[in-house]
């Protein structure tokens, strides 16, 4: 039976509804439409339409803003019932995870950026490595779609119908804009469910190449990093990886590769890593400290604007980072306390980060920064909702010491 048949079984969207609660992957919102749209049997005419062969309307092209940059992020999105059914098909195309290649961390089962970071760390001597760490520029956009659909024949093997879906899919190359159709190269399109899948099989090549050599090396997505033992064998590694990319079409972004020595600090996956000590990137905490300055000075103007007590603007602006931080009830989100919490081993940073909200905090009322400020203290911003990350990594620590096996 191909998937493209179970798009239309009531068993597999409950299955796929049963995983997404055991493991609080949905928001509150999500799982009333996804409650709705099973109850309703609404997936149906979407699903019929893909096994006729009927090709789905266009998606349309968004631009998002780039934190600290003038540029800008390009995701697709289809319609709601059009995404849900991409995000059951890339649900059920977890049963190709054995077809995904070893070094590759992203979107999988079991794997994800923790043990990524847990699995390099752990090889002996890294202290002593040389690294070498590449990024990819726009990688699921500018996956090259001819190369993809001979990667998807081998993969795919028998399923002749999921073969034909993505590649009418991945060669319409058409999508919205402001209401007028465009016709463009698209990739994997960005921003759809079924993108990580593709894009983890994309650079196969690149993975077989340094998982069969030996040398530690993780892929998440377009972030690649790379160690050898000596400054010649990581610049043949270098030399090797830019090959095998450039082959498939891709570029590299010259502004986030370089190379470390032996001692020196290497960044990954929004870390950093330096003689067993684990924290936030430079890049991380400075896109954080960006969005702080803007958020506040977003609010302090709203709070002009619309008269309102330096309070509320104050509780609003802790809200947001509360809920960037923490926020359990929408897992679907991936909060700070899932991402570098579990990994980090030091307080540093973060703490960095506490005195910097707090000082923004105490900024709003009056847009500046001086000694008055202090009027408001610490207890007070806590009274406003305000939650230290120092004390809220401290306490996940504790948690996790005491978790059952």
């Amino acid at each position: 039976m191909s998937l493209i048949d179970l798009l239309s079984d009531k068993g597999s969207w409950e299955g796929f509804l049963s995983y997404k609660q055991e493991r609080g992957r949905l928001s509150k919102r999500d799982e009333e439409q996804l409650l709705a749209l099973i109850e309703s049997q609404g997936y149906l005419p979407c699903a019929r339409a893909i096994q006729d062969g009927r090709a789905l309307s266009p998606p349309q092209k968004i631009f998002l803003n780039k934190l600290g940059t003038a540029r800008k992020r390009v995701v697709y999105s289809f319609d709601n019932e059009t995404m849900w059914l991409l995000k059951l098909l890339a649900w059920l195309l977890y049963k190709y995870d054995d077809k995904q290649p070893q070094g590759c961390y992203s979107f999988r089962r079991n794997y994800g950026a923790h043990r990524a970071f847990r699995d390099i760390i752990q090889t002996p001597d890294i202290n002593n490595y040389w690294c070498c760490k590449l990024d990819i520029r726009d990688y699921f956009n500018s996956i090259q779609v001819p190369r993809m659909l001979t990667i998807l024949q081998d993969v795919l093997g028998e399923d002749k119908e999921l073969y034909r879906f993505f590649e009418q899919l991945l060669t319409a190359d058409v999508a919205m804009v402001e209401g007028e159709l465009l016709y463009e190269k698209r990739g994997v399109m960005a921003g759809t469910p079924p993108a990580p899948f593709l894009a983890n099989l994309y650079l196969r090549e690149l993975d077989a190449c340094f998982f069969e050599s030996g040398y530690p090396y993780a892929r998440y997505s377009d972030d690649i990093i790379i160690f050898a033992g000596s400054e010649k064998e990581i610049l043949d590694c270098r030399d090797d990886a830019t090959r095998i990319i450039l082959q498939h079409g891709l570029e590299i972004n010259t502004e986030k590769a370089y190379l470390a020595s032996p001692g020196q600090a290497w960044e990954f996956l929004g870390m950093s890593y330096h003689a067993g000590t684990i924290d936030l990137s430079t890049i991380t905490k400075a896109k954080l400290k960006g969005k702080i300055r803007r958020k506040a000075r977003a609010l302090r103007r709203w709070m002009i604007r619309k008269d309102a007590s330096a309070e509320r603007a104050q509780r609003a602006f802790i809200r947001s980072f509360n809920k960037k931080f923490y926020d359990s009830k929408n897992m679907s989100d991936l909060t700070w306390a899932r991402w570098f919490f579990p990994v980090i081993n030091t307080s540093e940073s973060i703490r960095e980060i506490d005195h910097y909200l707090q000082q923004y905090v105490r900024y709003i009322p009056t847009g500046r920064f001086n000694a008055a400020n202090y009027r408001l203290d610490y207890e007070e911003i806590k009274r406003l909702g305000y939650r230290s990350l120092v004390h809220e990594y401290y306490l996940s620590r504790k948690t996790r010491s005491v978790r059952p096996e």
